[in-house]
């Protein structure tokens, strides 16, 4: 980490501390040789997935497994975000994420719905998830053993008022981030309750993976788009696509630079899920200027700016205060 990033991290501490496809399993006795599967681009061999699910991942950029979760495990995220939206916990660095057009919350009146938290590196709760054995021994198989967690997030999709603001457009996670390679970076994804196409799940582009980095931006909806909703500005809408039904503690691993979104949620209830990406330690920081994430940029760093009063922040040092490290090595991230 930079001397500007443990700067950014001992200063948001200081001031903080104050206040549907499934394959899971072998689906036929179809054998594979070592030729088959010795080009493989996107997953490694830790005799954890099967050659089956290895070459789905390899072809969609996505593999969901069933029941990976413990319901003990989720509840008690659940109760630590409860938690925070009654303000009896304060997490440093955490951003609490507020929806543009829902009025009603699901712990506190009159107040606007808490649709996402974001950072959650130092709840020690929350971190929970993101060095859980199970997950940890998937996300080994797309980044190696040295694993970073980069970005972490409890989404909480509140019921749509009307705008569509509950929809998040479709984008790739590549987009907001400043490191590389593309391929060694994998999103877990796990849903607390069960997810739907009614309550909103996630719908994902198979195969869009093995494109390029696309243009993003904030679409032009009418009703409003929540901050950092970016999404991609030009992909094919007559893609096939996938909804990803999935019950609680069914787990999805992603490429990041599957196109993905999810739907409104036309319940009456808040529908919540919990992720982390994770990076390989031997990922490296790029520069964005002068590419299409400049913009993406520009908006993280004015943000971090304005909040902590640093004017010398660098977009890779926003990033290198959020990781930690939860397996083996921590070398050039």
């Amino acid at each position: 980490m930079s001397r500007a990033a443990e700067r950014l991290k001992l200063l948001i501490n200081h001031l903080d501390r104050s206040a549907a496809w499934i394959s899971a399993s072998p689906t036929s006795a179809q054998t594979y040789t070592n030729t088959d599967l010795q080009n493989l681009r996107y997953t490694l061999d830790n005799n954890l997935l099967t050659p089956e699910q290895r070459l789905f991942y390899e072809e969609n950029g996505f593999i969901l497994i069933k029941n990976l979760v413990s319901d003990e495990d989720i509840e008690k995220f659940r109760r630590e975000f409860e938690r925070i939206c009654l303000q009896e916990v304060k997490i440093p660095g955490m951003v609490v994420m507020r929806d543009v057009a829902i009025a009603k919350s699901e712990f506190v009146p009159d107040q606007k719905a808490v649709s996402k938290l974001q950072d959650f590196q130092e709840d020690p709760e929350l971190f929970q998830y993101c060095s859980l054995p199970q997950i940890l021994k998937y996300v080994e198989c797309f980044t190696g053993p040295n694993i970073m967690a980069m970005h972490t997030m409890l989404i909480n999709k509140p019921p749509d008022a009307g705008k569509k603001t509950s929809r998040h457009p479709m984008h790739q996670d590549l987009h907001y981030f400043p490191f590389r390679p593309a391929d060694r970076i994998v999103c877990s994804w796990t849903a607390m309750e069960t997810v739907n196409r009614q309550n909103g799940c996630l719908v994902v582009l198979p195969g869009t993976h093995k494109g390029t980095l696309k243009e993003h931006d904030y679409p032009e909806w009418e009703g409003g788009v929540n901050k950092m909703y970016h999404g991609v500005r030009d992909y094919n809408p007559d893609h096939p696509r996938v909804h990803l039904v999935m019950e609680k503690g069914d787990t999805v691993f992603f490429h990041p630079l599957l196109i993905h979104g999810s739907g409104m949620n036309q319940t009456q209830g808040f529908r919540k899920a919990i992720s982390c990406h994770y990076a390989s330690g031997d990922c490296y920081y790029i520069d964005v200027k002068g590419t299409t994430q400049e913009n993406i940029e520009n908006e993280v760093t004015a943000i971090a700016a304005k909040k902590y009063n640093i004017a010398d922040i660098a977009f890779k040092d926003t990033w290198a205060f959020r990781g930690r490290l939860v397996q083996g090595e921590r070398i050039s991230l």
